[in-house]
């Protein structure tokens, strides 16, 4: 509220002075329609969805799991290293139907030892690859 001083009645105003809140108003609006173009600058691109199925464990599947050193398992025995899990999985590859294959590698090992198991399983021709990972978020109940 103000006072008017500038007469002989001391009377209060009872409006509000709304001006500056309109200029600074008008002013974050003209920010805003500027920058927004900016922010939404994107490829458009039809990106896949992820769904998560529940692993069905077979005994023929086959567990290649990585530690964080590196160290390649053949389901739960230490291998001595790329050229015996290539060996392993010539065996494999020559089975008909093949045997899943899944990938378990340590949340802290370095991508290269996972890329590693990969390409040789692309190189031997194993048809079926999957990665396990912890889920997420888990189903009701749990």
């Amino acid at each position: 509220m103000a006072i008017n001083v500038g007469g002989e009645e001391a009377e209060a105003m009872s409006d509000i002075n709304v001006t500056p809140l309109v200029d600074v108003m008008l002013v974050l609006l003209i920010i805003f329609i500027i920058t927004i173009r900016v922010i939404i600058q994107q490829v458009q691109l039809d990106l896949p969805k992820a769904t998560n199925l529940p692993t069905q464990t077979k005994p023929e599947n086959i567990t290649i799991a990585i530690d964080k050193q590196g160290d390649i398992y053949w389901n739960t025995k230490v291998l001595s290293g790329p050229e015996e899990l290539k060996t392993k999985l010539r065996g494999i590859a020559r089975e008909e139907p093949q045997p899943e294959v899944h990938i378990r590698g340590d949340a802290s090992v370095r991508y290269q030892f996972v890329g590693q198991v990969l390409v040789a399983t692309q190189q031997i021709g194993i048809r079926k690859v999957a990665f396990i990972t912890t889920p997420d978020h888990f189903g009701p109940g749990t």
